[in-house]
């Protein structure tokens, strides 16, 4: 039997404990209140380790024998261990957070090894694993405050899909990065609550439903940036299945999206894709943060 902790790090904390590939026992949370969400971003690096060694610590607590790995998951581009970049949790910006995240553990008895990952290469490998498909391709876009792009089985890369270009339109600087005509800069929650600052991005939505113009407007362009960067990774790899999951996964119109990437994938050989919401769950994540985390044993 196979033992591993997998850990989400996003806009809060969500760590359990798995047994051969799967969730068993408690689901630990930080914060607790759902009110105090996004709270992370105020918290120092270091503390923020100490936080996730925490959670680890208690789990393994729990388990019957050493825990074999570690997974760990936060957003941004991760390679290596170290956290190259992170927009949306700034502070952990070129953390070696393996080497860190394995010193602080060391020093509180636990010793088994670390694996980093992006949030939506573990939710990927997550959703993979739940539904036995770990032999198969599957991608999967995240859907909240920044927008991710996972994939599973993990290749060399950044998949920094979020980031993707999708308007060569200057006026759209509202991402995160900095970066001009980004998909993140287009659906991301932080970057419409920028873009429309007189209304949230639920009543931006709930008004395209009854028609106001301006407000449809905006739900088809965040329709067609969504077509567009999947059309885009469609030409690059291949048709397939692809999974939608997410906080605000909800504002996501499949029968809207189809319309627009079929009017895009226009080659006969790649048109056999398909499209699939998913809701969110916290413990998809960490299922794949602790899969990811077994499977980099054997690598």
């Amino acid at each position: 039997m196979t033992t591993a902790i997998g850990v989400v790090m996003t806009e809060h904390i969500v760590a359990g404990r798995l047994e051969d590939q799967r969730l068993t026992g408690r689901v630990l949370h930080y914060p607790s209140s759902i009110e105090e969400a996004g709270a992370l971003t105020a918290i120092p690096g270091g503390d923020l380790v100490d936080l996730l060694a925490t959670h680890i610590v208690s789990l393994s607590a729990d388990a019957e024998k050493p825990v074999d790995a570690i997974g760990v998951a936060v957003p941004g581009i991760v390679r290596h261990g170290v956290v190259e970049d992170s927009p949306n949790l700034p502070q952990i910006k070129g953390m070696r957070l393996a080497a860190e995240l394995s010193r602080v553990l060391a020093n509180r008895g636990i010793t088994a090894p670390v694996h980093a990952a992006n949030d939506a290469d573990a939710i990927a490998a997550g959703v993979a694993a739940t539904l036995g498909q770990l032999d198969r391709l599957t991608r999967v876009w995240t859907i909240g405050n920044g927008i991710g792009y996972g994939r599973w089985p993990y290749v060399e890369g950044v998949w920094e899909g979020g980031h993707i270009t999708v308007t060569l339109d200057p006026k759209e600087r509202f991402c995160g990065c900095g970066g001009v005509g980004h998909l993140e800069g287009i659906m991301g929650y932080r970057a419409m609550r920028m873009r429309f600052l007189d209304l949230e991005p639920e009543e931006v939505f709930a008004k395209g439903r009854q028609g106001d113009a301006r407000c449809r407007e905006f739900v088809d362009l965040w329709h067609r940036a969504l077509a567009a960067a999947t059309a885009s990774f469609i030409h690059l790899a291949g048709p397939g299945r692809f999974y939608f999951t997410g906080h605000n996964v909800g504002f996501l119109e499949l029968p809207l999206l189809r319309s627009h990437l079929e009017s895009m994938v226009k080659m006969s050989p790649l048109q056999s894709f398909s499209l699939e919401i998913l809701q969110p769950e916290d413990e998809t994540g960490l299922l794949g943060a602790g899969v990811a985390a077994l499977g980099a044993l054997n690598s």
